[in-house]
């Protein structure tokens, strides 16, 4: 028999000691029952991926924050992963939503495939499960961090904000899952904007300081700082040029608005 109580789930991809995650799960216990399943380490930028080498471990623990007591399930595999453990083994059964985050670090336009939040969220959503991905805007040296200098208590209200408006239903049914940014210094009372991916980069790749090839070194990434490259209705533009929370509706749908007679004649000519 299906709880009465809304079952909700909660992931992330910083891994189950990050703080973002328990200050999520705080804000949405006002809302129902919370499931807790989180990467068992930081899987930051894992996307959707379903990494064969991931070991599935699923380690119940008991963690104690802010005076009461959870029962987690640390799982050893992506953030994706994590989530179908989550809906297949976990739960008794399907949540009526799940949200990932709160992620240390912004997740702005098409890098959105690379992110591990949204990775989870784009999962679940595949599951026909409403789904949230919410993230607090950070300096880069806490995009990998635990830091506890980072104050996610407005990120957290807008994380419950936009779980409630998930779990009343009422949802455009064309939108399987929402992307939330939330910019440093915003209050409860910043507003909030509909907006679109931006298609030019905001993370850009570098490469890696090294003298030889064979020499281990992880790519680098810069942020872009000329926000004139973004759209006015873009994720980029609002919630860093203007300071508004960016709300984007994503579809897992990518495939490209084109007429499909008109692609079809034009390949047949291309090949001469």
């Amino acid at each position: 028999m299906k709880s009465l109580e809304p079952q909700i789930l909660l992931t992330n991809d910083d891994g189950i000691d990050s703080p973002g995650l328990w200050a999520a799960a705080e804000a949405l216990s006002k809302l129902g029952y919370v499931w807790v399943a989180a990467p068992r380490q930081q899987s930051s930028g894992a996307g959707r991926s379903m990494p064969a080498t991931s070991d599935g471990r699923i380690t119940a623990q008991t963690m104690r924050v802010h005076g009461k007591e959870w029962t987690v399930h640390a799982v050893g595999g992506s953030p994706a992963q994590t989530v179908q453990h989550a809906i297949l083994e976990i739960m008794p059964a399907a949540p009526d939503v799940v949200v990932s985050g709160i992620n240390y670090g912004l997740n702005l336009g098409t890098g959105v495939t690379i992110s591990g939040t949204v990775g989870a969220a784009m999962e679940s959503a595949a599951h026909g499960i409403p789904s949230l991905a919410i993230s607090l805007d950070t300096a880069k040296e806490y995009h990998l961090s635990y830091s506890r200098e980072i104050d996610f208590k407005v990120a957290a209200h807008f994380t419950r904000y936009f779980a409630q408006s998930l779990i009343s239903g009422g949802f455009d049914p064309s939108v399987q899952l929402l992307k939330v940014e939330v910019p440093y210094g915003a209050s409860e009372d910043t507003p909030w904007e509909v907006t679109r991916l931006a298609t030019a980069r905001y993370y850009v790749p570098q490469p890696p300081a090294r003298h030889k090839l064979d020499e281990p070194q992880a790519l680098g990434y810069t942020m872009e700082t000329n926000l004139e490259l973004f759209p006015e209705d873009s994720d980029v533009h609002v919630v860093l040029g203007k300071k508004h929370v960016a709300v984007t509706p994503l579809t897992l749908d990518m495939t490209a608005p084109v007429d499909f007679g008109q692609l079809a004649a034009r390949l047949r000519h291309n090949q001469g």
